[in-house]
């Protein structure tokens, strides 16, 4: 049974004192130590120096306490007692006796600066009195006359007169609830603003994270007027330098994350577009995370021509834009790809003209040109057709003939995008695969979109070969990590070298400034049409893995795409040696990927359900506990990492992105979005 609320007043009316009209009495209650609590006993231990000692210890011998065990405390205090006097100024709390009657401390005044006490010495015609005020203010301390407080906009009178008084007998009845005593009836309205505000803060309570945030700005004011000149964090170095925003921070003290052989830590999010699954997008066709750390975007291309950026925060991963190009079918796991420096993404396609999108300002540009440097005067390339495999035919067919230089680089209506990739420092240069075996240097940095160089695999022209099947820019022997994102750990070194992978398994090392090739070398047991994909990571003592349509994927050492150091052209004959070839699935590989530090190998096949596995690289061994039976990985199309591989993502022909969370590589993720899979 429920007590009564007149009983609950009088119990509550017990922890007051009554009022004492003894003046000894009062001062009694004073020195009795048994009668005050914590908080009295600490400023008192803050003014007078006496020991602080909790209520109900006695004289036991208590132990030191630290900075941070009176941080503590004092924030529980706090917590306890609320924030109902935050609003008074020091001159309401304090008050200093030094006999002169002339100075009012009733209305609080607020001043911006010394010079008005100083411009009012300074005046003729001042008489003592003033001067004598002026002065005695000048010699109070900074605590006593200044507020850590911003001054309000404006003051009420009736708020700061000291004659106003508030009854909370013969006003309304809830004001009875702001009583201390029972027969406390007038307040002033300072006393009457500092109990309103106490039992708002009772009501609702403070956040732990508002209360947080505010302890540490008053310990930084702290510091700033004990002459230590702090600024806050990131901003001293933003401040000295003329790096952007998104560049990416060196975390200093890091060690690096060591993943063990055979077991996994990882957890399922929800999935990355899941506020999207009932549109009937189709499958996905590219996955790509932002190359920045710091920006959490995750870029979607389906089968309906349209892309998607996600922000992933491990919980609900909501949609910011979507794009929509429905002239430019989206075919390849490069057709979207973001600028190294993470402001724009190009997308491209089968078509002779390609899209930029500006991510800061959110706009769209077409560039009917092309790559080539030719106009388009035939409107019908840019209406909406499906990419099939019989119009892919016929276009080859009647393409050849029209292409101005014999598709040897020359450029016509008919040359297109298959493959590209961004040099990996500056994003200056972008390398693009065409059909025949051709490989275009794109000039990107000056945005004509010129090229100014072309590249030809002999191999790969004609006979239904495959033609390029993968473009990756050869770090140099200084760069330490992979540069697959543009990092900036990569240097302009990283932009003479590119590798080119052809549908003959064969790998070819050019040297752009020179245009020449510089290394060949053919896949351990690879044939005609074998080559399927390929991927290299660790930087420049990384590893090379090539999936062919057996199933197959073999991974090679650094020798791999390492260069002469004279420049001279090494045949096929000095193969680099095979590290071991991984027969973890049987069906044609589809996609080939490595996370951020090489340490992971993500390899799928889109021919055959589930059929998906993780490599833990330096023991060369898939993870035993990921993927299950139960895993919903469906025919995977697409997986990509993010920039410091706290998410994986996952896309399949059901057009769902599964979002996973590798634990090792930090909390990436909300605890709320978890749940098993």
């Amino acid at each position: 049974m429920a007590k009564h609320a007149r009983k609950r007043q009088k119990t509550a009316q017990n922890n007051h004192h009554e009022p004492v009209s003894n003046k000894a009495a009062r001062l009694e209650l004073l020195l009795d130590e048994e009668s005050k609590d914590d908080e009295e006993r600490r400023l008192e231990s803050m003014l007078f120096g006496v020991k602080f000692v909790p209520k109900g210890k006695g004289k036991e011998k208590m132990p030191a306490t630290t900075d941070d065990e009176e941080e503590d405390l004092d924030d529980a205090e706090e917590e306890a007692g609320g924030r109902g006097m935050q609003h008074l100024l020091d001159q309401d709390l304090f008050f200093v006796d030094d006999n002169m009657p002339n100075i009012q401390s009733d209305v609080p005044k607020y001043s911006t600066s010394h010079s008005d006490s100083e411009t009012s010495e300074s005046e003729p015609g001042s008489d003592f009195e003033s001067s004598s005020s002026t002065s005695s203010r000048k010699a109070l301390p900074k605590s006593l006359t200044s507020s850590k407080s911003k001054p309000p906009a404006w003051i009420d009178t009736a708020d700061i007169d000291s004659r106003a008084r508030v009854s909370l007998l013969s006003g309304p009845t809830r004001l009875r609830k702001l009583r201390q005593a029972v027969d406390e009836d007038e307040i002033t309205s300072r006393e009457y603003e500092t109990r309103l505000r106490s039992q708002f803060e009772r009501i609702n309570p403070e956040p732990a994270w508002a209360r947080k945030a505010r302890g540490k700005k008053a310990r930084d004011s702290d510091d700033e007027e004990g002459g230590l000149e702090q600024e806050g964090p990131g901003v001293k170095d933003l401040l000295s330098s003329t790096t952007g925003i998104l560049a990416e921070k060196k975390k200093k003290g890091t060690a690096p994350v060591v993943l063990p052989q055979g077991i996994l830590a990882i957890e399922r999010v929800r999935d990355a577009n899941h506020s999207v699954q009932g549109s009937g997008s189709g499958e996905v066709r590219m996955l790509a995370f932002h190359p920045k750390p710091a920006v959490p975007v995750l870029c979607v291309a389906t089968a309906d021509r349209r892309i998607r950026l996600f922000n992933i925060d491990g919980h609900l991963s909501p949609l910011l834009t979507t794009i929509y190009t429905p002239s430019l079918p989206l075919i390849s796991n490069t057709s979207v790809l973001f600028h190294p420096q993470g402001n724009s993404m190009l997308i491209s396609g089968p078509r002779p003209f390609f899209y930029t999108y500006d991510l800061q300002q959110g706009t769209s540009t077409l560039h009917r040109r092309g790559l080539w440097g030719t106009g388009f005067e035939d409107s019908s390339i840019l209406t909406s057709s499906n990419y099939t495999g019989g119009n892919a035919k016929r276009r080859r067919r009647g393409g050849d003939s029209t292409t101005g230089s014999g598709g040897k680089g020359g450029g016509g209506n008919t040359e297109t995008v298959l493959h590209s990739a961004f040099s990996p420092a500056t994003g200056s240069m972008l390398a693009v695969a065409g059909r025949g075996g051709n490989v275009h240097i794109v000039d990107w940095k000056s945005g004509a979109g010129q090229v100014v160089a072309s590249l030809k695999c002999s191999s790969s022209g004609g006979g239904g070969g495959g033609g390029v099947q993968g473009l990756w820019w050869v770090p140099s022997s200084s760069s330490g990590e992979n540069v697959l994102g543009g990092g900036s750990h990569a240097s302009a070194n990283d932009e003479k070298h590119l590798a080119v992978l052809t549908g003959e398994a064969e790998v070819y090392i050019w040297d752009v400034a020179q245009r020449r090739c510089v290394k060949r070398w053919k896949d351990e047991g690879g044939y005609r049409g074998a080559g399927r994909v390929f991927t290299v990571g660790g930087g420049s003592n990384g590893s090379m893995a090539i999936g062919s349509s057996s199933g197959f994927v073999n991974v090679y050492g650094s020798d791999s795409f390492s260069v002469p150091g004279d420049g001279t052209f090494s045949s096929g004959s000095e193969k680099p040696k095979l590290v071991k070839a991984l027969g973890h699935l049987t069906t044609p590989i589809s996609t080939l990927k490595f996370n951020h530090d090489a340490q992971i190998l993500a390899m799928a096949s889109k021919d055959k359900k589930d059929s998906m596995r993780l490599v833990h690289m330096p023991s060369l061994t898939a993870f035993s506990n990921w993927p299950t039976s139960s895993t919903p990985l469906g025919h995977v199309t697409a997986v990509d990492f993010s920039a410091r591989s706290e998410y994986v993502a996952i896309g399949n022909t059901r057009g769902r992105v599964l979002l996973y969370h590798l634990k090792d590589y930090g909390t990436g993720g909300s605890s709320n979005g978890f749940f098993k899979s």
